[in-house]
């Protein structure tokens, strides 16, 4: 790349002009492409540069598609028209099939590559983006620690002896250290809002059926979504008008937006009556005081902002039965699908074993549970238009969460984490994990903030107010040694 040309970010030389390119917004990186003021080439070789350099102590990735991606840049830059996210380079976690690769699912049972895309990252590549890698995770994205039997742990880029948190973490490590501006993740209990809060990232959880999960008719039945992790709200917009859309073969369907939603983000909106509470929806959880700080921080920056903000005490419903059998039914169909199940880890097996008792009406009776949960759930907003609280009880753990843990010790370790975030993925509300600074041992902050259901512009709009207000990505995480 021409480091002396004008408007180009990190001039300079080798890891300053990456690291230049690499933390600008995606919007950016494909504004800078299609003024021609940096080629999909140069966007992706840097991302390369960084992932050789910094990934061996984060572990983020499973594997890298370096010639594939340089490519497809390549390709990009002899492209016309240019779509939105033309020349960006994006990185996918593993549960998504990505043609010519192995849907690995985060362990080591699947050998075969899969000959398609899925549609979400089909719709990715005719926006334009670049695929430079798969992401880990944890076996079927069963925890909210990233580690893994056949892949090893990944770490947190703020520090690395602690969780990225789960099971999009591999997404959440690349994003925050600057591998990538973007990367698709999945949400089936806070799988992007955890691992959002723990790395210092915006992560919308849209509404159910928002993006398609095809070829599979669901993912984890009526829990889980896809979308994207990102540094910014508009970035995030910009993704979901790219990946929104569901085809005949899915499950479930969202109510189409109304209009773009970066073009939502246009319209700030008016004073929103917006409840608060500190309350884990998981009876026995206390959350860590430095959560509570960030929730009474971000309640006084709501009410500067013009907005009417109350202490709420919301009264949540039971969703322990709904999402079990959910859960449980949905890693049994993903187990169900793998070639060596009896390359399986430990614990997967021992659950397995335990949901062959699980008949199939079960997993249909927790999704219609889950329907009237929801219904229980909307009436908490017809006093309020968002509600406020944190994303996760606890600090991020050290790395090592799950090693040595059984079923039962794994499931304990889990439940601080998901406390304010699987009751959403039950009912299908939209909810977004947002910074809100660091504590005191340098791990980023964060709230939630849950809307009505297929309300997510609303969410978007109030979390980019608070971006506004109190800017999150000028702060970088220390990078590991080379």
């Amino acid at each position: 790349m021409d480091t002396d040309r004008e408007g180009v970010p990190g001039g300079g030389q080798g890891q300053d002009r990456a690291a230049g390119l690499m933390f600008q917004s995606v919007e950016r990186q494909a504004e800078l492409v299609r003024t021609g003021k940096a080629s999909s080439r140069d966007l992706v070789e840097a991302s390369l540069q960084r992932i050789a350099r910094i990934d061996p102590g984060l572990g983020a990735f499973r594997t890298v598609l370096a010639g594939q991606a340089l490519a497809e840049a390549d390709a990009r830059d002899a492209q016309q028209p240019r779509g939105p996210l033309h020349g960006v380079p994006v990185a996918v976690k593993d549960e998504l099939d990505v043609a010519g690769q192995v849907t690995t699912f985060g362990g080591a049972a699947n050998r075969t590559p899969v000959g398609t895309d899925c549609e979400a990252v089909r719709r990715l590549r005719a926006a334009g983006g670049v695929i430079v890698g798969k992401t880990a995770m944890p076996e079927f994205g069963q925890w909210p620690f990233t580690e893994s039997a056949a892949h090893g742990p990944t770490r947190n880029p703020w520090d690395t002896s602690r969780t990225p948190g789960g099971s999009s973490g591999g997404s959440a490590a690349a994003v925050a250290a600057g591998l990538v501006g973007a990367a698709l993740g999945g949400d089936g209990g806070g799988s992007l809002r955890i691992p959002a809060a723990c790395c210092g990232l915006f992560g919308l959880k849209p509404q159910r059926g928002r993006v398609s999960t095809a070829p599979h008719p669901h993912l984890w039945y009526a829990l889980g979504t896809v979308g994207p992790l990102t540094r910014t709200v508009r970035d995030s917009a910009l993704l979901y008008d790219v990946l929104a859309g569901s085809v005949p073969t899915d499950r479930w369907s969202a109510r189409p937006a109304a209009t773009s939603w970066v073009r939502a983000l246009q319209t700030p909106p008016g004073p929103l009556r917006i409840g608060y509470s500190a309350t884990p929806a998981v009876p026995g959880v206390r959350p860590h005081p430095a959560h509570v700080a960030a929730l009474w921080e971000t309640v006084g920056a709501l009410r500067e902002l013009g907005h009417e903000v109350r202490e709420v005490v919301p009264r949540y419903p039971d969703a322990t039965a709904s999402f079990v059998a959910q859960f449980c039914g949905g890693v049994r169909a993903e187990a169900e699908a793998v070639e060596r199940p009896d390359l399986l880890e430990p614990r997967t097996r021992r659950l397995l074993a335990l949901t062959r008792r699980l008949p199939a009406s079960a997993v249909e009776r927790g999704i219609r549970a889950g329907e009237r949960l929801a219904e229980r759930a909307d009436r908490m907003f017809t006093t309020m238009d968002l509600l406020l609280t944190p994303v996760i009880a606890e600090r991020p753990r050290p790395v090592g969460a799950l090693e040595g843990a059984g079923l039962l010790a794994a499931l304990v370790r889990s439940r601080p984490m998901i406390a304010y975030t699987a009751l959403w993925n039950v009912t299908g509300h939209p909810a977004a994990s947002i910074p809100a600074g660091h504590g005191a041992d340098g791990l980023p902050l964060a709230v939630q903030l849950v809307g009505r259901r297929d309300d997510e512009v609303s969410v978007l709009r109030v979390a980019a107010q608070l971006e506004d207000v109190r800017p999150w990505g000028q702060r970088r995480p220390p990078l590991p040694p080379a």
